[in-house]
């Protein structure tokens, strides 16, 4: 227009250069450098499957497997080609003792992959066979019901740690007892079993109380229980084995009602039933011990060991999930995702693999900072050859101090 003097726009979108991820953190894979430190750890891999039960394909940190049970009660996990000729023991049998191929039959030890038996070889080979032959291998356990992998160098393997979050008495308040529930559901994803983003966009959400009061609580419909509908004052420390976020939110009574959530690095949280203060969930130690498990580098799924109580008939009472309008996140149109957003559509809303150098944080993003810095000095500890932190410091245990608790008032 004649006459009027146009300013240039600023911010526009106009010639911003493609984001990068943060690789040092977020890739999974052999040879990466946070792919190694979780290959330190125990991860999860699956529900255990049922002794003698057919083999079952697995993906996890980027790896093609095969999980199995042998008719001993012992899992197993194995590559999927044969050691032999190459095809796969998806088609395989689980036995006694190993899994055994269907092309010619050769079966490999549960305990050290060995081939055990060749059974249309000649003795002299069979001989040579069982002295050379090893299907490649990762140690593996049951734990509660999970099963639990080390994929890291056999020098380092450290002992596996038992959780005292399951392993301790609880004082039960419907006097029925607990159970310990091998979850693979995706229980505290909040929605589906598999989030098609990186990891990591899932684990340091745990150190973000505020979502809480905005995602669950105001924004659309209330997600959670009463008490946790009320905005907290926060704070995060740094532990021995990771970072850890008290809330302590002021109650209609008076009382504070304080929780505590802990992340255990690189990958492990305790987060407290998110139902309490309603009527069938009082205020208790947490005991569901979950792990944001890394299926490769932009799809994610959650397995847990969740410590439930038991109803009048011995069952276990499964903790609250998020729901919509009395709808669980499966059962939602697209729509209704779009109206009433949960955690699924946070997370994976920032994309398959999200670049941190295009955030804007501020304080209320504190706990994700330190979560970064721990998990970036885990990476240089294995980069320098150095001691790690958090559960790759070989604990043979770990404790926790998580859970919802009702003080009378402000500690």
């Amino acid at each position: 227009m004649r006459g009027v003097t146009q300013a240039h726009d600023v911010g526009t979108a106009y010639g911003r250069p493609a984001p990068d991820p943060d690789q040092r953190l977020t890739s999974v894979g052999p040879g990466t450098p946070m792919g190694e430190v979780m290959r330190r750890v125990w991860q999860p891999v699956a529900v255990t499957p049922e002794p003698g039960s057919p083999p079952k394909p697995v993906r996890l940190l980027g790896e093609d497997l095969i999980l199995y049970c042998d008719r001993s009660g012992r899992p197993g996990l194995v590559e999927p080609r044969c050691a032999h000729r190459g095809t796969t023991l998806y088609y395989g049998k689980a036995e006694d003792d190993g899994i055994r191929c269907c092309y010619h039959g050769w079966k490999f030890a549960t305990d050290d992959g060995r081939c055990i038996d060749a059974p249309m070889e000649p003795a002299g080979t069979l001989a040579n066979i069982m002295r050379n032959v090893v299907q490649p291998w990762y140690p593996c356990l049951d734990y509660h019901g999970l099963t639990f992998a080390y994929m890291g160098p056999p020098e380092h393997k450290p002992p596996f740690p038992t959780w005292d979050a399951l392993e301790n008495d609880l004082d039960p308040e419907n006097g029925n007892g607990d159970v310990i529930v091998a979850d693979d559901t995706g229980y505290g994803l909040g929605g589906g079993t598999v989030l098609n983003c990186n990891w990591l966009q899932v684990f340091e959400n745990v150190m973000d109380p505020y979502h809480v009061f905005v995602l669950h609580s105001t924004f659309s419909v209330q997600q959670f229980s009463d008490a946790m509908a009320v905005l907290p004052e926060v704070a995060w420390e740094y532990t021995d084995t990771g970072v850890l976020t008290y809330q302590d939110r002021v109650l209609a009574s008076g009382q504070v009602y304080r929780r505590i959530t802990e992340c255990f690095l690189p990958n492990a949280r305790i987060v407290a039933n998110v139902g309490a203060g309603s009527p069938d969930e009082g205020y208790r130690p947490g005991g569901h011990v979950s792990y944001v498990v890394a299926i490769d580098d932009t799809h994610t799924t959650m397995l847990s060991l969740l410590r439930c109580h038991t109803d009048d008939d011995g069952e276990a009472v499964f903790p609250p999930r998020a729901t919509w309008n009395g709808k669980a996140w499966d059962d939602l149109s697209d729509h209704e995702r779009q109206t009433m957003p949960g955690d699924h559509e946070a997370q994976t809303g920032q994309g398959p693999i999200t670049s941190h150098v295009t955030e804007n944080l501020g304080h209320t993003d504190r706990g994700v900072q330190m979560v970064r810095h721990r998990l970036r000095e885990m990476v240089s500890a294995w980069e320098t050859g150095q001691p790690m932190t958090g559960l790759a410091a070989g604990l043979a245990s770990v404790s926790s101090v998580a859970g919802n608790f009702l003080l009378e008032g402000a500690d």
